[in-house]
């Protein structure tokens, strides 16, 4: 063992431990608020929309600064910091008694989780050279937290029908996660070391300035470009198809809050399993392979909910689409950390901005379509988009060039490093 190596492999640990502590707060929030406001505070549709808008709307702005500093600070007490502004949002809504305190705690919110997830994503990312499945060992951790949060969530709900009981446990488990990372072992120079020349390396030969310009943010963002398409694709799919079964569970079948959580609950169970084993096929079969699998997979659960009888059928077909997302998802996030070893915080920022602004472009595109469009052709239509990341994936994997199948350790390679 290399003197050092019990540290990193803590400092994961710690990483993994909030993630999964985190992170099932986190859904279950954006779960239950909408339905919250209608109920508690009495909001109509136009208000529990801007309600969810505001925190993306924030979350997206925030990306770079939250990039900077994972890159230039302790990227342990940049994740604790954001774990407890989120912490704080949960409170926010536990004692909201008015919209404008709703407002208040999204905008705490979406500032909380950009800090926390950029930064975290990026301590994750400093252990890809000798773990190549450690996206996916992420990705699993956080789907488990997610069912957890979920049926401990509702099983409180249930007992004591209180909204603001749940959104304390929130607050709980979220305080909880930031005190993990404030205590993570750090860096051995005690903060994200990047090259002497205040640059970035980037795999084919680019340097990208260190500095949070506009200027280094948009080179880096072109540089990325190929994946960030294929990534809005990706979270415009899943925001699209998760709107669209929610939509329909409650409006078609009239399934209740807790209904419609117990349908996607085999979907969640799935994720938390399968990435780690999906990780296997992808080294098995490369990432070209893999995400196109994906893509497919996916679109076929979405046209398959034209022909789906009642909710469980639908919770059968949601674990199809888990398998999906349990290969695609930790590959971007792979990508980028090596296309940008030097400066993964800068990288994920630009990263997580584009799924929110796919989750958000899918989210408005579900809605139209659930309201002007019969329900077997909303399911095509989402299938459609979906199937487009067959050739979108394999397409960002070649154009960024890195490696289309990792080794299992040892796969980041230096800047200097060709790339096969």
């Amino acid at each position: 063992m290399h003197q050092g190596e019990a540290p990193r492999r803590t400092r994961l640990g710690s990483a993994l431990a909030a993630a999964g502590l985190t992170n099932g707060p986190i859904e279950l929030l954006d779960f239950l608020t909408p339905l919250w406001a209608g109920i508690a505070l009495h909001a109509t549709p136009a208000n529990v929309g801007f309600l969810v808008s505001v925190e993306l709307i924030v979350s997206f702005l925030a990306r770079p600064v939250a990039g900077y500093l994972a890159d230039t600070r302790k990227r342990e007490v940049v994740a604790g910091l954001g774990a407890v502004l989120y912490g704080l949002s949960c409170l926010g809504y536990a004692l909201a008694g008015s919209l404008a305190l709703a407002y208040a705690a999204a905008i705490l919110g979406g500032i909380g989780g950009a800090l926390l997830w950029v930064a975290l994503r990026a301590m994750v990312g400093e252990q890809l050279r000798s773990d190549a499945g450690v996206f996916a060992r992420l990705m699993s951790v956080q789907e488990t937290g997610v069912w957890i949060a979920f049926v401990a969530g509702l099983l409180l709900l249930g007992q004591f029908d209180s909204f603001p009981l749940v959104f304390l446990a929130c607050a709980g488990a979220c305080l909880i996660g930031a005190l993990i990372l404030f205590l993570s072992p750090g860096t051995p120079n005690g903060h994200p070391a990047l090259p002497v020349d205040g640059t970035a390396g980037d795999h084919d030969g680019s340097r990208i300035p260190a500095s949070p310009t506009t200027r280094g943010a948009r080179a880096m963002a072109k540089s990325l470009r190929p994946m960030l398409v294929a990534t809005v694709v990706t979270s415009l799919a899943e925001s699209m198809v998760g709107i669209l079964v929610l939509l329909h569970l409650q409006r078609e079948l009239d399934l209740g809050v807790i209904g419609i959580a117990y349908v996607f609950l085999p979907g969640a169970i799935a994720l938390g399993v399968l990435p780690p084993l999906m990780h296997a096929v992808v080294l098995r079969i490369g990432r070209r392979r893999a995400m196109a699998a994906g893509s497919a997979l996916s679109g076929l659960f979405a046209i398959s909910l034209a022909y789906a009888a009642g909710p469980v059928v639908i919770a059968a077909l949601w674990i199809l689409c888990g398998v999906a997302w349990a290969m695609v998802i930790p590959i971007e996030q792979a990508v980028v950390t090596e296309k940008y070893p030097h400066q993964i915080g800068a990288a994920m920022g630009i990263y997580t901005a584009s799924t929110l602004l796919g989750a958000a472009i899918g989210a408005a595109i579900a809605g139209i379509l659930y309201d002007s469009t019969p329900w077997p052709v909303t399911c095509l239509v989402a299938g459609a988009v979906i199937f487009s990341g067959t050739v979108l994936g394999p397409w960002a994997i070649i154009r960024l060039g890195v490696v289309d199948r990792p080794a299992p350790s040892a796969v980041m390679p230096s800047a200097a490093d060709p790339v096969t």
